[in-house]
């Protein structure tokens, strides 16, 4: 492994484990705490996709004519990552992004999708992202969280969303889906298949694939920049440090600890 990338993940060790530990996954105890706290993620499941497109629009050509951007291998990465989280397939071998799969988990479990339908349609109308968060009655930390990302989307360093995409996501989402699985089926039977299904896809998809993908990504984009390594570390904890808070704002509301 790279040894810059090794410092780096080893820097975010403190933070990684109070995210890991967070009290939030031992608290979903009833088939309501998780409807709840999946009404309140699918946030952070939608704004991921607008930071793996940012890298996209980043990393290669989206526009026309057509040109060759600077590196052809961090093209290739994000082109495949993009293909997966955009266009994998849902349990019977459909095509489906990621975000889309979730909405279907919701539904069979009986969570409402209302807030994120709200969103989307406010955006679709014109809204920018902070005008329509500010119509919804949603906690304030899925707002924080969502303005955040977007934040680092508009900061225009490819390296900074690239760090919040691999270290704020990618290489978090297998041990926090881990912690969220445990035996979701066997107390929840045929409530949550598709939900299951999509945290084993991700476990399988972000460890085997996207993360050595996005690894690679981050070293390419930072180089031998110390600058750029500075604020990957620095945007990595604050995306991290926004996942916890995040967490606790859902743990707050949990009917079952209200």
């Amino acid at each position: 492994m790279n040894k810059r990338i090794e410092a780096l993940q080893n820097a975010l060790q403190e933070h990684r484990q109070q995210l890991l530990q967070h009290n939030v996954y031992q608290s979903l105890e009833t088939l309501e705490d998780l409807r709840l706290f999946m009404e309140h993620h699918v946030f952070a499941v939608w704004d991921f996709m607008s930071l793996l497109k940012a890298l996209q629009r980043d990393l290669t050509c989206t526009t026309l004519p057509w040109m060759p951007t600077a590196s052809p291998s961090t093209r290739r990465l994000i082109n495949e990552i993009v293909l997966e989280e955009e266009t994998d397939v849902d349990p019977q071998g459909n095509p489906i992004s990621h975000f889309e799969l979730y909405l279907l988990a919701m539904a069979e479990a009986g969570a409402s999708n209302s807030q994120i339908a709200q969103l989307l349609q406010s955006i679709r109308e014109g809204k920018s992202v902070n005008s329509a968060l500010d119509q919804l009655p949603i906690d304030a930390s899925v707002k924080a969280f969502v303005r955040n990302t977007f934040r680092i989307i508009n900061s225009d360093s490819p390296h900074a969303v690239a760090a919040a995409f691999t270290f704020g996501r990618e290489d978090l989402i297998p041990d926090m889906f881990r912690h969220l699985i445990a035996d979701l089926n066997k107390r929840f039977p045929g409530k949550l298949d598709t939900f299951i299904y999509y945290l084993d896809r991700h476990v399988q998809l972000d460890e085997e694939v996207h993360t050595p993908l996005a690894l690679q990504m981050v070293s390419e984009l930072c180089g031998e920049d110390d600058q750029k390594w500075a604020e990957a570390l620095e945007v990595s904890k604050n995306c991290i440090t926004q996942r916890i808070e995040l967490w606790t704002g859902i743990r707050n509301l949990l009917p079952s600890k209200v």
